[in-house]
């Protein structure tokens, strides 16, 4: 998870003039203490810990110190912004002992380096497996400077301590995401020296600064260059070498049980690397402070959702906007023709496909225009020009006056002019673009206590057998009805009704603990047009003769889908032969809590 303390020098001078009282800005950006004019050398002044330590601690000390210089540890992988922290190391005054091609790099920006075997006399083996794995650089990070017999395990050994490790890791989570990766070329990008120097200094960070983010070398001279001893600052860092290695380890761990263990979706344990993207506002309710975090598995590279998200315009999004937006999208998701979804409070209240997206869109917005003003509209296409027309101006069908108002647009793509359209109709209007939805991934939610874990629902229509089980067949376009209802269910909360015709959303019942209620909300949104529609239910009704069924077969309906496998299908099936309805069983259910 970055923390980036500062991204520039311009933004470290405006740290040091703006924030030098304020120890902690927020969990994700802090503040040096208050800086001071004299070079930090160890020539010139002791740290604060020399000076109120035992006089043999603090001679002890000293004596290291009689080279007049710190040192600094740089092994990077990464060598983004080097040669600006090697001079701005170098001109406050300190030695700096670094590895293979970062010593090579330094050296080329014009500073001094000292290699790492020079000061373990040993040189880089096993193609360079095993370089700073030695006494005199782990010894260097680890001695503890209050500690007189660490002080002097040093000077028998005659090791030097450091100061400043900086340090960044092979970078494994791109190699094996960038393509087909062969096991073994898997195994030699994982870092063993990186983290191990990670851990050390940031387990020693009352002494050692650790820096393993090129963003905060600007933060770490301010701070150097004030001689400061901030244990605020020391901690932050600490903690996010921890966490760097943390989410390290977790991408390796992830990769290695899938090579390990090909098929089994569920590990005895696992960690999820969570990414901080922002702050919201508040949470579900005004009272509750929240975030939004983006999941770094590897499993989540490239699938698309919500979660990556561009937004192009607009206020920033809340709490419930992504919730709201991730509904919409992953329904409007499901459909290969042109498609319009409309979501509300997370249930899709209109859908409707069609080859002219602009009819489609209008034919959405009507399913249900009262939930639908102020909701969020999807689309599976670009926006073009003369879609974000539409969208601009359309006006409500209730009244034909009134222009629709949405939280939210999101489609896989604008053209130029359609965002500039879009963007014109609102101040607020957030504008978002997304990839669809990747398949067969692991879904998490959370309960008190505990996470529960499941397969995605990533089944369609095309992949499941819908059995006709009444005496009248039905026909191939009450079938196609069927089938997008289903499919539409699928998306709308438990207990699920969803009324459909000529591929559009005529009306849905959701949520409701009774799935009758949820029948009766469903008739009374389609209204008419319901006659010869098609009704599709999220699981089956555990009742026919006085309840749903016989309903919804006495409104007209033309045929009724339904998962199946109950002991009450018989009666459903009778049910339906005594109305002339059809009845296609489909074995699979949609339950969405």
């Amino acid at each position: 998870m970055p923390l980036h303390l500062l991204s520039s020098p311009a933004a470290a001078a405006k740290l040091a003039a703006d924030l030098r009282a304020a120890p902690l800005r927020r969990c994700h950006s802090f503040a040096p203490a208050q800086r001071h004019t004299d070079r930090v050398a160890l020539a010139s002044s002791l740290s604060v810990a020399a000076r109120s330590a035992s006089p043999a601690v603090a001679a002890a000390q000293t004596e290291l110190s009689v080279s007049g210089k710190k040192q600094v540890l740089i092994s990077l992988s990464d060598k983004t912004d080097l040669a600006y922290l090697g001079n701005g190391l170098q001109g406050l005054g300190y030695s700096i002992v670094s590895t293979g091609g970062t010593a090579s790099s330094l050296e080329a920006a014009g500073v001094s380096v000292t290699k790492v075997e020079e000061i373990t006399h040993f040189p880089e083996m096993l193609d360079g497996r095993v370089k700073t794995l030695h006494p005199s650089v782990h010894g260097g990070i680890l001695a503890r400077r209050d500690q007189e017999h660490h002080l002097k395990a040093l000077k028998d050994h005659g090791i030097g301590t450091f100061d400043v490790v900086v340090v960044n890791l092979y970078p494994f989570y791109d190699k094996v995401t960038s393509g087909n990766v062969s096991f073994e070329d898997g195994i030699e990008t994982i870092d063993i020296g990186g983290p191990t120097m990670i851990r050390a200094a940031a387990k020693n960070h009352k002494d050692v600064l650790i820096v393993v983010d090129h963003n905060d070398y600007p933060a770490l001279l301010e701070y150097l260059k004030g001689n400061q001893e901030d244990q605020q600052f020391r901690r932050m860092l600490a903690w996010k070498a921890f966490q760097h290695v943390a989410s390290y380890d977790s991408a390796v761990s992830e990769w290695f049980w899938k090579q390990s263990n090909k098929g089994e979706m569920f590990p005895p344990s696992f960690t999820v690397p969570l990414e901080l993207k922002s702050t919201l506002r508040y949470g579900e309710n005004p009272h509750q402070s929240a975030a939004f975090y983006t999941d770094k598995s590897l499993s989540r590279v490239g699938a698309g959702g919500i979660g990556n998200l561009i937004q192009h315009h607009g206020k920033e999004m809340s709490y419930n906007n992504y919730l709201d937006a991730d509904a919409a999208w992953n329904c409007v998701s499901e459909f290969d023709s042109p498609t319009c979804v409309v979501v509300k409070h997370t249930n899709p209240c209109g859908v409707a496909s069609r080859q002219d997206i602009l009819e489609a869109y209008r034919l959405a917005v009507k399913g249900d225009a009262v939930s639908a003003f102020g909701g969020i509209v999807a689309f599976n296409t670009i926006i073009d020009e003369d879609l974000a027309k539409e969208i601009r101006e359309f006006r409500s069908p209730t009244d034909g006056q009134t222009r629709m108002f949405y939280e939210i647009v999101v489609a896989p793509g604008y053209t130029d002019k359609g965002l500039e359209i879009l963007r014109g109709k609102s101040k607020t209007l957030r504008i978002l673009e997304a990839k669809r939805s990747g398949k067969g991934k692991l879904s998490l939610r959370q309960v008190s206590g505990g996470w529960l874990a499941q397969e995605s629902d990533d089944l369609t229509p095309e992949e499941i057998t819908f059995t006709t089980k009444s005496e009248r067949s039905p026909q191939e376009n009450e079938l196609a009805d069927a089938k997008f209802a289903w499919l539409c269910a699928k998306h709308v909360k438990s207990n699920a009704i969803v009324i459909a015709k000529n591929n559009c959303m005529l009306g849905m019942g959701s949520g409701q603990p009774n799935r009758r209620e949820s029948v009766r909300i469903a008739f009374r949104k389609a209204g008419e047009e319901a006659k010869g529609a098609a009704l599709a239910s999220d699981a089956f009704f555990p009742f026919a003769w006085n309840d749903a069924v016989e309903e919804a077969c006495q409104n007209g309906i033309g045929i009724i889908a339904q998962p199946g496998g109950s002991k009450n299908d018989e009666d459903a099936i009778a049910c339906c032969n005594k109305y002339g309805v059809s009845l296609v069983l489909t074995g699979v259910r949609h339950f969405k809590h």
